[in-house]
């Protein structure tokens, strides 16, 4: 996630001090993700150091205003152009977990899926749940939150059949190790050999 281009946005739309930003931020995507200050005020230090945002004096309370640059519009525009890049596919930690779950002996990982389902499942009735309250009562400010929790549905909605792929195939390979059989693919092709964590040594 973009903290820096977020902030650049927000102040495009009008100056704002660091903790404006935080709010703004927050309310704007149902605080899914929650901003610390201290990264916000960090992270406007960097853009001011990049020419990005400029100080504004201050609010009359004692708080630094920011505003953003000639340069930072450009940067936002740039931003808001560009496709988000999938050359560094964000760090997964399910898929970490179950890939090294898989490799490792001694390691049940029937039941790991089953509690991560449990959870997905919890998950996805809150953001449903959450999305047809929003949207029984929408005000127009609600439109950003509702994408938001549109995302998260179809996130954990994928999830969940992921889950079931994985439980799939090790079903598959339970069978396939049993019979000494080779592994059947959907299509009825025979797969290579399942790795385990002997066949991995």
């Amino acid at each position: 996630m973009s903290i820096r281009h977020s902030l650049l946005a927000l102040l495009q739309d009008q100056p704002r001090y660091g903790y404006q930003l935080r709010v703004e931020f927050e309310n704007r995507t149902g605080a899914t993700w929650p901003l610390n200050i201290g990264q916000v005020y960090t992270t406007l230090d960097r853009l001011e150091r990049d020419a990005l945002v400029a100080k504004e004096g201050d609010d009359g309370e004692g708080h630094v205003v920011y505003n953003i640059t000639p340069a930072g519009k450009a940067e936002v525009r740039n931003w808001f152009a560009a496709p988000v890049e999938r050359n560094n596919p964000p760090r997964n930690e399910l898929a970490i977990k179950l890939a090294l779950a898989v490799t490792l002996p001694g390691v049940d990982v029937q039941a790991i899926i089953q509690a991560q389902r449990v959870a997905s499942i919890r998950a996805l009735q809150d953001y449903t749940k959450a999305r047809r309250d929003t949207a029984a009562n929408q005000r127009a400010a609600d439109t950003a939150w509702l994408l938001v929790l549109d995302s998260l549905i179809f996130q954990t909605e994928a999830e969940v059949r992921w889950l079931d792929l994985c439980e799939a195939r090790m079903v598959q390979q339970a069978q396939a190790a049993a019979t000494g059989a080779p592994r059947k693919t959907p299509n009825g092709a025979t797969e290579d050999a399942p790795l385990n964590a002997d066949s991995r040594r």
